[in-house]
C-alpha cells in the first residue's frame, strides 16, 4: 500500500500561514495585547517576505515568532473556531476530492505542511487522513516561546520527513505520491515517485513543465 502526501497551505486551501496567525492575534483576550500582537505581525511584514523569497524554514521560524506570548490555553481554546473561520471556507472542494479518492483507492493519507499542529488535527478528522505531520509550538509555563520544536517542518526538511515515514511504514517511494503548490517543495516531490504540482507557482510549473509532472490548478480563472 502506497501513501499519498499533501502540502496543505496553497495546495488544499486558498490559505497560508500568515491567516491563523492574524486570527489569534485579533483574538486575545485583552484587547491591548491583541493590538500589540498585531503590531509586531505588521512590523515584522517585510522581513517575512524576503524570508519566504529565500528560504522557507526562516520564513516559518520568523512567522511563529508572532505567536510568542499567546497562551497555550487560548491558542488550543480558539482552534476550532480558527479552523472554521478561516481555514475551512478557504479549502478546495477539488482538494477535498482528491484526498478521498487517494483514501478510496487504499493510500496512506498523510498531511504534511508548516501549519501548527493543533490546526492540521482539524483538517485531519475533517478529510480523515492517516497522519499529520505539522510544526509544533514550544511552550514554557503555559505560553508560547514563538520556537517551534524540531524538526521544523519545510523546504528540504519535508523530504526527509517523508522517507522516515516511508520506511517505518514500510512504503515503496517510487510509489507514492506528493502534492504541493510551491517551488520550496520540490525536495518533498522529487523523493516520491508520483509528483504532482497543485496550484503552482510560476517557478513550480516551468519545473513541472520541464519535468512532465501532472498539473491540477483549482483557481478560479486558471486553466487545469
Amino acid at each position: 500500500m502506497p501513501a499519498s502526501y499533501f502540502d496543505v497551505d496553497g495546495t488544499l486551501t486558498r490559505t497560508n500561514l500568515v491567516h491563523p496567525l492574524l486570527f489569534y492575534a485579533m483574538n486575545q483576550q485583552n484587547p491591548l495585547r491583541s493590538v500589540g500582537h498585531l503590531f509586531k505581525t505588521a512590523a515584522r511584514a517585510p522581513r517575512l517576505l524576503l524570508a519566504e523569497q529565500l528560504d522557507r524554514g526562516s520564513f516559518n521560524e520568523l512567522l511563529f515568532e508572532g505567536y510568542a506570548g499567546m497562551t497555550e490555553d487560548r491558542l488550543l481554546e480558539l482552534a476550532d473556531e480558527a479552523f472554521s473561520t478561516v481555514i475551512r471556507p478557504g479549502l478546495y472542494k477539488e482538494g477535498l476530492s482528491l484526498v478521498a479518492r487517494a483514501k478510496a483507492a487504499g493510500h496512506r493519507v498523510v498531511l504534511i505542511s508548516g501549519s501548527p499542529d493543533f490546526l492540521l488535527q482539524r483538517l485531519q478528522k475533517l478529510c480523515e487522513a492517516d497522519d499529520v505531520i505539522g510544526n509544533r509550538l514550544e511552550f514554557k509555563d503555559g505560553k508560547a516561546t514563538g520556537r517551534i520544536k524540531r524538526p521544523l517542518v519545510a523546504g528540504p526538511e519535508k523530504a526527509r520527513l517523508i522517507k522516515a515515514h516511508a520506511k517505518q511504514h514500510g512504503f515503496d517511494l517510487e510509489e507514492c505520491a506528493a502534492y504541493s503548490d510551491s517551488l520550496s517543495d520540490v525536495p518533498m516531490l522529487t523523493v516520491v515517485g508520483r509528483p504532482c504540482a497543485v496550484n503552482p507557482d510560476v517557478r513550480l510549473k516551468a519545473m513541472a513543465t520541464t519535468h512532465r509532472w501532472p498539473v491540477l490548478d483549482w483557481r478560479k480563472g486558471k486553466a487545469a
